[in-house]
């Protein structure tokens, strides 16, 4: 299966300690680059989040970011009015020895003990981002996939047509070495027209037959086919194929560089262009794949 990487996916849930909210989004890149960001009820839990992505996405950089949010009204911030009073208490008592002494509500609420939380508990805590990370994984990989089967297209689509020029310049070479050997052919009469050398008319032959050996293309096409072959093997694994493809990709264009330099004719060489087209567009396309 053919995945993109670019995506993105969120999602929330709600939990005693307040809403649990978790983003996962990605671009290209060559390998798997994780950055987090976490609140610090959920530090701790950081190597556990990084093993959970690694285990399902392979490339990419990817950015994960978790947040909670205190519950509104009830159950957020509340006083704690035993410490509040033993705070009245020695206020009072030093207000004598110090007449100007004020106290702002911002300082009284920052004093350990006045405000109270909801103490997390660390194991459900941990249960819970885990289970919401794996609601987004579910819905990221998704969202690759609906991708990545449209980039499998336009690759599939575009190897079809590689094949397809293939086919072509193997139908034409027959008629291309029958063109030119005729050329050749006609040269040389031109030249040994009313000249007195003597010709070996076999060693004519084996020269021609060398020359047409070396414009030989059968190897790159047939090297070309099987490149199509495994192409289309590889877009139908249920893996990451990215960087198989990219590599099967310096395949194919070294074939088509292969073709064009040796080509003598007007089609072989307009096809070899044509080739080498299609095959950057395929790597535009990897570059996008998992």
């Amino acid at each position: 299966m053919i995945r993109s990487m670019t995506a993105f996916a969120n999602a929330e849930r709600s939990t005693p300690w307040g809403t649990l909210a978790c983003e996962l989004r990605s671009v290209n890149h060559r390998f798997l680059e994780l950055a987090v960001r976490l609140p610090d009820e959920l530090r701790v839990f950081e190597p556990l989040l990084r093993e959970r992505v690694g285990a399902r996405v392979t490339r990419g950089k990817l950015d994960l970011v978790l947040r909670l949010r205190a519950p509104e009204g009830e159950g957020g911030l509340q006083v704690n009015p035993v410490r509040v009073r033993e705070l009245s208490a020695l206020a009072i008592e030093l207000s004598a020895q110090f007449p100007g002494l004020h106290t702002h509500f911002t300082d009284l609420v920052q004093f350990p003990g006045v405000l109270q939380t909801q103490a997390a508990d660390p194991a459900e805590l941990q249960a819970q981002a885990l289970a919401l990370l794996d609601t987004v994984l579910d819905e990221f990989i998704a969202a690759r996939e609906r991708e990545g089967a449209k980039l499998q297209a336009a690759i599939a689509e575009r190897i079809d047509g590689i094949a397809r020029i293939a086919g072509d310049v193997r139908t034409l070479m027959p008629q291309i070495r029958t063109g030119q050997r005729a050329k050749l052919q006609a040269r040389l009469g031109d030249l040994l027209q009313g000249s007195s050398v003597a010709v070996d008319a076999g060693r004519i032959e084996q020269e021609f037959v060398l020359w047409l050996q070396k414009l030989d293309v059968d190897e790159e096409l047939d090297r070309l086919d099987a490149h199509v072959s495994e192409a289309r093997r590889v877009l139908k694994l249920r893996e990451a194929v990215g960087r198989r493809l990219d590599f099967l990709l310096q395949e194919f264009n070294r074939e088509a560089n292969t073709l064009g330099s040796k080509s003598v004719d007007a089609r072989s060489s307009a096809a070899a262009v044509e080739l080498k087209l299609l095959i950057d567009q395929v790597r535009e396309q990897i570059q996008n794949i998992e």
